[in-house]
């Protein structure tokens, strides 16, 4: 009869393998996954983009609004969001900058939107995510 079962090296040399994968696994996923949280925070500065044009086009200025997470005047909602729910427009003559940062688990993610003017593109930045 022959004996049947892991010896004590095989399971120390699987938990070893196991171990390696998980320090290398773990870093990449948590990456993933701040990236995937930062597709809301882009989402958000994009609708504050559109709208804060459609205002300049009917009031020939853009609108400053303080940090919120609902603008009647925008339109713009983030009650529902589940890590960027605050916003902040400030305006500059014909410029404005949008700013929101990250809470809960995209804690240290921010993104901005720099708009020189209602004819030139706007420069879309995001930080605390790497490539």
């Amino acid at each position: 009869m022959g004996n049947k079962g892991f010896t004590l090296v095989e399971l120390v040399i699987v938990i070893v393998i196991v171990g390696i994968l998980s320090i290398v696994a773990v870093p990449i996923y948590r990456g993933y996954t701040r990236k995937s949280m930062l597709t809301e925070g882009k989402s958000l500065i994009s609708a504050i983009e559109k709208q804060e044009k459609i205002y300049y086009v009917e009031f020939a200025n853009y609108l400053p609004v303080s940090a919120t997470s609902f603008s009647t005047a925008l339109d713009i909602d983030a009650r529902a969001n589940k890590y960027f729910t605050s916003f902040q427009v400030t305006v500059n003559g014909v410029s404005f900058t949008a700013e929101t940062t990250g809470i809960g688990g995209a804690t240290g993610i921010g993104v901005t939107l720099n708009s020189p003017d209602i004819k030139q593109q706007s420069v879309l930045t995001a930080t605390g995510v790497s490539d």
